[in-house]
């Protein structure tokens, strides 16, 4: 059965609920961030994406200073469908239309095969990010 993913590029006060939705199911509830550091002053400014498989918000990232992508999302019902690569493809598609030389991301690292197969690649050594493993990636055009 073929999915309808679309992509939907926003902003914070057009799509708080959706935006909020997604990432209070993954990252604050799935993944226990604290929720103090999850809402932070970025949302208002940075370029929101939400994806909508069959109509149903199921995945989100921001885009800041269309030089970094961040809080890229997919609830867990919907992964592996292609909703990331999709929401990742359309981040990178806004960086490049806004003539950025390079994107960089942090990555959790069970993410980091699908990075690399949109050309990031690891620049970093594993961190820590709220008590999360991660690595720093860049694509460079």
């Amino acid at each position: 059965m073929q999915r309808n993913i679309h992509i939907v590029q926003t902003n914070w006060a057009l799509h708080e609920p959706q935006l909020r939705l997604i990432r209070e199911a993954v990252f604050i509830v799935e993944q226990a961030i604290p929720e103090d550091y999850e809402w932070d002053d970025d949302d208002l400014t940075a370029v929101q994406l939400v994806a909508y498989l069959d109509e149903k918000p199921v995945g989100c990232a921001r885009v800041l200073d269309f030089k970094r992508i961040g809080r890229m999302a997919v609830l867990a019902d919907y992964r592996n469908l292609g909703v990331g690569f999709a929401l990742l493809n359309s981040a990178v598609d806004i960086c490049r239309e806004h003539g950025a030389p390079e994107i960089r991301l942090s990555a959790q690292l069970p993410a980091i095969s699908l990075y690399e197969k949109a050309g990031f690649v690891v620049c970093s050594d594993a961190y820590l990010n709220t008590e999360i493993l991660h690595k720093d990636m860049v694509l460079t055009f």
